[in-house]
């Protein structure tokens, strides 16, 4: 039997705190101790997890009938019900998730054609859990989402979706919108280029589908506000003493509940990134210094005077090259006769002409320098170097250099998703950095089940001693395939490499299409095509999030698509990311991958590039050489990661005493 029916004209919903946001208290040593040890068990849980949670099928099940023989006027009903009786329950009680979760699937059956699958109410039962749903790419992570946000929007919380880009944020929001129109629910949309106005209207929605880059920034940037309130009692005050308050100007209405779809990119990946707000200032060295310093760089000698880290992007000079450079600063002026000046001045400019390289870590646009982002391969336009890399970058490409940026707010991603009261995600690779999601998030992975078994098919990898090779045998291979008329998908680590496998394919006379950081704009288009009969498609990494390829006529029978990887990526989740596109919805599909000696992964480490004369001998041991490579990139971006955590904590510390830690 359901409540009785409650009237809008007579019915008050209880009141809702209006700035929500967990403060952060900084973890002891021991605690911090005892948090790690914990996750180790935590980590290991994720099937254990997702079948504990499987009772909620059960229940959904029970409503069902129930729900289906409803009028669509019941059913809207049914919604203002269930609002009613969530804002008085204060939680998620099994029950009414239960009852909720089946109103929600019969409306997005009716509305958009769409049924939740019994995985997906696991998927969904767990994101109102505080979890983090691992889900197979393909399961229908957008669809799960609904379950979990609309439940929390009727229960009045605010909801924000979290994703990696602004096309999947509005795609998302289009494709669900019906569904939530019908339960009464608003939704918004915030992408880049949005005013401040229409910022704040999607924020005050019900749901509001937001990218991790936007929503942070906007948090920050009402951080910086003078009028903001820092608690639902001032927040109250405000209004009573000048009406809508100060806080009217604040974009956000709190850090209430958040689902985070592809978080292990989003709270991994991107958290190696500090968030710094800027301004612009000039430089505090003008372009004829910089310039001096690109050419003094140039007369350096690799094997002598100085030393490469690749892995972490740093250079030092060795004594000889310390000498050597003070020699020929000489003759240069201020600020070369300063040791510090000029040895640091010296190694950002041997960091710019080494270490960073067009193509693979930025691009030029209009004329300017573009950051590409090494995980998602997409440009980051807001983006800079800091400490004078930037304008040393735009002399040696001979762009116009632009102005240096001081801080005026700095947070971490981590920092900032904790604050979440609720905070939970989605993904298809999270069981790697299980107990690092677990440890900094407090978030438990449930790995979810597939709704119809695998068919996704792993070939052996074949290693080459070159690069030129490789892209040789890469063509060989999808010539092969493209004659029995298979859809093949190539991944690749950067624009770099797309364009080297381009001139390969385009050698051999096989008609292909490119998506890259360059052609970005286009994504959705080259995707759509990807699985056609023949189809040639190159990607870098970008392709291996939220984006769908759907086979032609007649490619299931043929074995379904059929992905290439180039290159190991420095995190082997992309790779199975990658790999991911083949075999989805319980599909066939196959990938393999085919690999180079001469791949940037293994000369990150002095002992892998001593290593190569003997690889190459033995090519058995390229593999195995390769797959180390990758597990030390990975525990070197996880030191970083723990490095920056740990800076935001001290940094967090010593601004305490001014009230505010941003």
């Amino acid at each position: 039997m359901s409540e009785a029916s409650p009237s809008a004209q007579t019915v008050e919903l209880p009141a809702l705190e209006r700035c929500p946001e967990r403060r952060l208290t900084r973890e002891q040593p021991i605690n911090r101790w005892a948090t790690a040890l914990v996750g180790h068990a935590v980590s290991h849980g994720g099937w254990l997890r997702a079948a504990a949670l499987g009772r909620i099928v059960h229940s959904v099940e029970s409503h069902t009938d129930r729900m289906a023989g409803l009028s669509d006027d019941a059913l809207k009903q049914q919604a203002m019900e269930l609002r009613l009786v969530l804002r008085r329950s204060g939680g998620f009680e099994h029950d009414i998730v239960a009852r909720s979760f089946a109103l929600i699937r019969e409306t997005a059956s009716r509305v958009i054609g769409m049924r939740h699958y019994p995985v997906q109410l696991v998927g969904g039962y767990s994101l109102l859990k505080g979890m983090l749903a691992e889900m197979e790419t393909g399961e229908g992570k957008t669809l799960t989402a609904t379950l979990a946000a609309g439940t929390a929007a009727l229960a009045g919380l605010p909801v924000h979706i979290i994703t990696v880009n602004d096309y999947l944020a509005q795609r998302d929001a289009r494709w669900m919108a019906p569904v939530y129109a019908f339960l009464g629910l608003s939704i918004g949309v915030v992408v880049s280029g949005r005013s401040a106005d229409e910022k704040r209207h999607a924020y005050d929605c019900d749901i509001t589908y937001c990218t991790n880059k936007d929503i942070a920034f906007d948090y920050m940037r009402d951080c910086l506000e003078p009028g903001r309130v820092h608690s639902n009692l001032q927040f109250q005050t405000e209004r009573l003493v000048t009406g809508a308050g100060r806080a009217r100007k604040l974009l956000l209405r709190g850090l209430s509940f958040a689902i985070v779809d592809e978080a292990d990119s989003v709270l991994v990946d991107e958290a190696r990134t500090p968030l710094i707000i800027s301004g612009e200032v000039d430089p505090p060295f003008d372009a004829g210094i910089l310039e001096q310093a690109l050419a003094t760089a140039t007369v350096l000698d690799p094997a002598a005077d100085f030393r490469r880290y690749a892995d972490e992007r740093r250079i030092e000079l060795t004594g000889k090259g310390s000498r050597r450079l003070a020699a020929l600063a000489e003759s240069l002026g201020d600020p070369w006769g300063i040791r510090a000046l000029r040895e640091e001045l010296m190694r950002q400019a041997l960091a710019a002409i080494h270490l960073f390289q067009r193509d693979e870590d930025y691009l030029l646009q209009d004329g300017k320098v573009a950051i590409i982002d090494e995980y998602t391969g997409r440009v980051m336009p807001d983006r800079q170097w800091s400490q004078g890399l930037h304008q040393l970058i735009e002399l040696k490409e001979g762009c116009e250099m632009t102005g240096q940026r001081i801080t005026r707010a700095r947070m971490t991603y981590q920092r900032f998703f904790r604050r979440y009261k609720h905070l939970a995600g989605m993904t298809g690779t999270a069981r790697e950095v299980s107990h690092e999601l677990w440890c900094v998030y407090r978030l438990p992975v449930a790995r979810i089940p597939t709704n119809l078994p695998l068919q996704r098919k792993r070939l052996p990898t074949q290693v080459t001693p070159t690069l030129e090779r490789k892209w040789e045998l890469i063509a060989r291979r999808i010539e092969a395939l493209t004659r029995q008329d298979r859809p093949v998908l190539l991944g690749t680590r950067s624009v770099a490499a797309s364009t080297a496998a381009s001139a390969a394919l385009t050698r051999r006379g096989l008609v292909h299409e490119v998506l890259s950081a360059a052609q970005d704009r286009h994504e959705a288009e080259i995707i759509a095509r990807a699985g056609q009969p023949g189809r040639i498609t190159i990607a870098t990494n970008m392709a291996g999030r939220g984006t769908d390829i759907c086979l032609g006529d007649g490619v299931v029978e043929l074995g379904g698509l059929h992905v290439i990887l180039s290159e190991r990526h420095e995190a082997g989740r992309i790779d199975r990311q990658l790999a991911g596109r083949c075999g989805r919805h319980g599909e066939p599909g196959s990938y393999e991958m085919i690999l180079s000696l001469e791949d940037p992964l293994l000369a990150m480490r002095p002992i892998d590039r001593l290593r190569r004369p003997l690889l190459k001998r033995v090519p058995r041991l390229g593999a195995w050489a390769l797959g180390r490579a990758q597990r030390y990139a990975e525990r070197r971006h996880s030191q970083i990661r723990r490095g920056l955590l740990k800076l935001d904590d001290i940094l967090g510390d010593n601004l305490a005493f001014t009230g505010k830690q941003e």
